[in-house]
């Protein structure tokens, strides 16, 4: 680091990473137990990202396009975080450069907000599959299908870099130590010598929106398709509608349930070990149950695999 004349400010060539704060033993057990998790999330994402693209007839349907980008989307959010907090598991000196950490900002910003919007998109196409089922080819067409797979990721980019260019125009003093495994936004202004309350605000607003402006619209499509399903007459029908969005409701819950445990709760700069244990449940644990989640509750999945199994045998 080469000092500049701002007072305490430095000129950031690298921060350091907290991480677990574990003992060496523990930190080789953690290694391989996130090493474990990294290995399923690369093996289930690929396999459905493969899946649906191998099989022409099952899973040519809007709701599987969609979720292999929201698999293209997992794979990306665990390779932006993971890989880092391995090497430092592994390592002495547990660093990472200040172009590194905007780096992994941009794209752990990036890959979740598509996420986010992914999820909200896949419950459009429920409640379309749900309430108007007459209309669905229609009302999903290939053009709006592509809309809704297009439109999240337009705006994850946007907001990445809105977050990492603000976050670039932040001093920081010594020691820039960042209590947490990776750069996430807030463990970074943590550390930061500049005053950010506008900074803050601002970031606050988008996160309000990036956030819960997809789970309000997920609620408002779970609510008319509740109210839809209330009405089938038959117990075998509402089954069959409430099977089709179970899986989509689990990954809902686990994501935005972990996500506003960190960045909705009081004091959300200062992380403590639950939220490390939060942020490790929505970028390692979330992503790697999603495979099993769609392909094991999904009889499709299953068909199609099995038929993919076959006329490879």
């Amino acid at each position: 680091m080469s000092p500049m004349n701002h007072g305490n400010t430095t000129e950031v060539s690298e921060f350091l990473l907290q991480g677990f704060s574990l003992q060496p033993e523990l930190e080789r057990l953690f290694f391989l137990l996130f090493l474990s998790i990294y290995l399923l999330i690369l093996l289930g994402n690929v396999t459905i990202i493969l899946l649906i693209r191998s099989d022409t007839q099952l899973l040519q349907t809007p709701m599987y396009f969609l979720l292999s980008n929201l698999a293209l989307a997992d794979l990306g959010f665990t390779s932006t975080t993971i890989p880092k907090a391995l090497d430092n598991l592994m390592s002495q000196k547990k660093t990472i450069s200040y172009s590194g950490c905007l780096a992994q900002m941009f794209f752990y910003i990036f890959f979740g907000d598509s996420g986010s919007f992914l999820l909200a998109s896949m419950a459009y196409d429920r409640y379309v599959a749900i309430c108007c089922p007459l209309h669905y080819s229609t009302m999903m067409s290939h053009k709006r299908c592509l809309q809704l797979a297009a439109v999240p990721w337009v705006i994850a980019i946007i907001n990445s870099l809105l977050y990492t260019l603000l976050i670039a125009r932040v001093e920081f003093c010594d020691p820039e130590e960042i209590p947490n495994f990776f750069c996430d936004i807030y463990p970074v202004l943590d550390v930061s010598c500049s005053d950010t309350s506008l900074l803050e605000t601002l970031l606050m607003t988008a996160v309000v929106v990036v956030i819960l402006g997809p789970f309000v619209l997920i609620i408002i499509s779970y609510a008319l398709i509740f109210y839809t399903i209330m009405k089938i007459p038959s117990a075998v029908g509402k089954r069959k509608a409430f099977s089709t969005c179970g899986s989509h409701i689990c990954v809902v819950v686990l994501f935005y349930g972990t996500v506003s445990w960190i960045y909705f709760k009081p004091n959300s700069k200062n992380l403590n070990r639950e939220d490390t244990v939060a942020a490790v449940i929505y970028t390692m644990v979330t992503p790697m149950l999603n495979p099993f989640i769609y392909s094991l509750r999904n009889s499709e999945m299953k068909v199609a695999m099995k038929r993919v199994i076959k006329r490879h045998l």
